[in-house]
C-alpha cells in the first residue's frame, strides 16, 4: 500500500508541475538558464534520440532517469562519455554508481563543457586586448536510486550547478525525480516512467565583472565604481513520459521500441522516438528521431540520431563501447562515444 501511495505521491506531482510550472513554455523559448543541463551525455541514449527513460539501467542511466541506476547488473559501474557539440565545444562526462545491499544505489557524476579560450575585448581594443579568458561550466550530481519491487523503482538526483564567465560566476542547484515501472499491466517488455528534471531556485550572477566606474554629469562628483544587480534566472525544467516495448524475436535476436513525450517550461513539447536492435546482447544498433512542436517562425536544429554498440562480458567483467550519430542544422554533426565498465 505504501508503494501505490508513493506512485500516486509522484504522478500527482507530476501532473501540477504540467499544468502549472510548464505552462506557456514554447512562448518562452531560448529565456531559460543554465541550458547546459539540457545537454544530454550517453551515446545509446542520444542514439535513440532521449527516448530512454524506460530501459536505460545502471550508471547509463544517470541523466536520462535516475530510477533505473538501481537495475544494474552489476554491483559497481564507471562510465565515461565525450561529445563534439555545436560550434566546437566539448561535452566531457564522467560517472560511478554502487549498489549497496539493502539501502539502495548510490552514484557520482560529473558533467563539464570544454568551451576553450575567449579574446577579451573592450570598448577602446574591439579587436582584442591580447588577453583572454576560460569560462566554465561545470554539473556535479549525487543519484541516489531504490527497487520498491521487481518492477518499481524510484530515484532523486541532486546536481550542483557552476558557471564562471571571466569575473562572474554562479552557482546553483536542480533536482531530478524519476519512477519506472517494468511489465507495465502485467505485459512483459512492456515499461513506463515519468522523470521531472532541472526542478531548483533560480540563478543570479554575481562579481567584480558587475561594477562599472560611473560618473554624474550633473553633480560635481569623482568618478565611482556602481555595481550592476544582476537578474536572476529560472531553470530550464522538463516532465518526461516514456513509453518503451522490448520485443525477444528469438533466443538471439531482440527489437526495442521507446517513445518519450517531453514538456518544457521554456521550449515547445517534444516527441521523441527510438529504436534498437540487439544481436546475441553483444552487437546493437539504434536509431531515433525527436521532434519538437514549434510555431512556423521557428525551427529546431535537432532531428535524427543512429548508433551502434557493442557489449562484452568475460569473467564477470563487463565492457561496453558505444557511439552515436546525431544530425543538427547549421552546425556539424554531434559524434558521441561512451565507455562503461561494470565490475
Amino acid at each position: 500500500m505504501k508503494k501505490i501511495n508513493l506512485i500516486r505521491f509522484i504522478l500527482i506531482i507530476a501532473l501540477f508541475a504540467s499544468g502549472s510550472i510548464f505552462a506557456s513554455g514554447g512562448s518562452r523559448n531560448g529565456t531559460a538558464g543554465a541550458t547546459e543541463l539540457l545537454i544530454p551525455v550517453g551515446a545509446r541514449g542520444i542514439a535513440m534520440s532521449g527516448s530512454t527513460l524506460v530501459n536505460s539501467t545502471g550508471v547509463e542511466a544517470l541523466y536520462w532517469n535516475p530510477a533505473n541506476l538501481s537495475r544494474s547488473d552489476f554491483g559497481t559501474n564507471v562510465m565515461f562519455s565525450h561529445m563534439n557539440y555545436i560550434a566546437d565545444i566539448g561535452v566531457e562526462y564522467g560517472a560511478i554508481s554502487t549498489n549497496v545491499e539493502g539501502f539502495g544505489a548510490l552514484a557520482f557524476s560529473l558533467k563539464s563543457l570544454n568551451i576553450g579560450s575567449i579574446p577579451i575585448t573592450s570598448v577602446d581594443h574591439p579587436d582584442g586586448t591580447g588577453q583572454s579568458f576560460t569560462p566554465s561550466f561545470v554539473t556535479m550530481g549525487l543519484t541516489y536510486s531504490r527497487l520498491l519491487s521487481d518492477r518499481i523503482s524510484v530515484g532523486v538526483t541532486v546536481n550542483l550547478i557552476s558557471e564562471r564567465l571571466d569575473l562572474v560566476s554562479t552557482t546553483g542547484f536542480a533536482f531530478n525525480v524519476g519512477i519506472s515501472y517494468k511489465n507495465l499491466g502485467n505485459i512483459n517488455g512492456l515499461s513506463f516512467a515519468v522523470v521531472l528534471k532541472n526542478l531548483g531556485p533560480q540563478m543570479k550572477y554575481d562579481g567584480s565583472g558587475l561594477n562599472i566606474l560611473a560618473s554624474s554629469t550633473s553633480l560635481d562628483r569623482t568618478p565611482q565604481y556602481y555595481k550592476i544587480d544582476a537578474a536572476g534566472f529560472e531553470l530550464p525544467s522538463t516532465l518526461e513520459i516514456g513509453l518503451g516495448y522490448a520485443y525477444n524475436i528469438n533466443a538471439n535476436n531482440q527489437l526495442m521500441v521507446n517513445g518519450v513525450f517531453q514538456n518544457s517550461n521554456f521550449y515547445g513539447d517534444e516527441y521523441k522516438g527510438g529504436l534498437e536492435y540487439s544481436y546475441n546482447k553483444l552487437f546493437f544498433v539504434r536509431a531515433g528521431y525527436d521532434y519538437v512542436q514549434l510555431d512556423n517562425t521557428q525551427d529546431s536544429i535537432y532531428g535524427p540520431s543512429a548508433g551502434v554498440g557493442l557489449d562484452y562480458v568475460v569473467g564477470g567483467f563487463d565492457l561496453k563501447v558505444d557511439y552515436a550519430w546525431r544530425g543538427v542544422k547549421y552546425f556539424g554533426a554531434n559524434h558521441i562515444i561512451s565507455v562503461t565498465l561494470g565490475f
